[in-house]
């Protein structure tokens, strides 16, 4: 059904992906610099269009076939974080370069479904990353239901009440 009206990824100038995020933060160069840091990715230059009074209005960073977009929140904008998920090759790893810049840990590396690992991290602009990595051959974990561990959901949960307005 979706051919009829997404472009087919194929066609999607740049080999970009068909869908792709757009958040409004403050201080958008400081998340560049992050995500830049965090996972190795250079901004892309020729994105960046900066407003006269320095504020960014867009900026983009590549990961894998993703464009982030964000721009600087403006007078009488909301802030616009994101839920944002990543495939990486160690959690473990992100979880500790991330940390190291600022970004708090929300849930650690913890066997998922599907032969995964997944962890994720609350950056300092209040994005929360979801970071996934393969786990060739471990089994599924024990649902919660079954006495297994409530940290998958209870980890989000909390993260999110955090980040609630009062009121």
């Amino acid at each position: 059904m979706d051919d009829e009206i997404l472009l087919p990824a194929h066609s999607v100038p740049g080999a970009g992906a068909v869908l792709n995020p757009f958040v409004i933060v403050d201080d958008a160069a400081g998340l560049i610099t992050f995500v830049s840091e965090v996972f190795g990715v250079p901004e892309t230059a020729e994105a960046r269009t900066s407003m006269p009074d320095g504020k960014l209005i867009h900026a983009e960073l590549r990961l894998g076939t993703v464009n982030l977009m964000t721009a600087d929140r403006l007078d009488g904008w909301p802030a616009r974080p994101g839920l944002l998920q990543v495939w990486v090759r160690d959690v473990a790893t992100v979880l500790e370069r991330a940390t190291a810049r600022g970004a708090t840990t929300v849930t650690e590396p913890t066997p998922f479904y599907g032969e995964t690992t997944l962890g994720r991290i609350l950056d300092p602009w209040q994005n929360i990353w979801w970071l996934w990595a393969p786990a060739p051959g471990r089994p599924d974990p024990t649902p919660h239901w079954d006495g297994g561990s409530t940290a998958i959901f209870s980890t989000l949960d909390d993260a999110l009440r955090s980040l609630a307005e009062p009121g």
